[in-house]
């Protein structure tokens, strides 16, 4: 089963009419977004001026079959602490949220789709071969 989580970049993309990211969601059985790259998403619609327009947007799309929101368990929890402790030893640290997203695709056994280069220093991290 193909499974891959959304990073916030892959959504703008994909709603730019990004090809690549659009390729990879036709051919998941599931599509992951985390409420974390919801509420990065929604940081970025308060700072621009299309609010109502990239709301109804992203309502839209989460509305689909194939879309599934996960939240922060406690199994996320003990995975990103893990992550970043790794991260802090290596002296590689990245955004939290960045970790937190990782977190989840570690946790769902998903492929990350995102145009981050900083997740390459997260041991576990399935990254989408676009990004390699």
């Amino acid at each position: 089963m193909t499974k891959i989580l959304l990073d916030t970049n892959a959504y703008t993309a994909f709603m730019a009419g990004d090809q690549h990211v659009l390729s990879y969601m036709v051919d998941a059985e599931v599509v992951y977004i985390s409420t974390i790259v919801i509420g990065e998403l929604f940081a970025g619609f308060y700072g621009g001026d299309k609010v109502l327009q990239n709301k109804e947007e992203l309502k839209t799309f989460l509305s689909k079959d194939s879309i599934k929101i996960i939240d922060v368990t406690m199994e996320t929890a003990e995975i990103f602490g893990e992550l970043k402790s790794a991260l802090a030893r290596k002296g590689r640290m990245i955004p939290l949220n960045d970790i937190w997203i990782a977190a989840h695709a570690i946790e769902y056994g998903s492929k990350l789709i995102t145009y981050d280069e900083h997740f390459k220093n997260i041991d576990g991290v399935r990254i989408w071969e676009y990004l390699n």
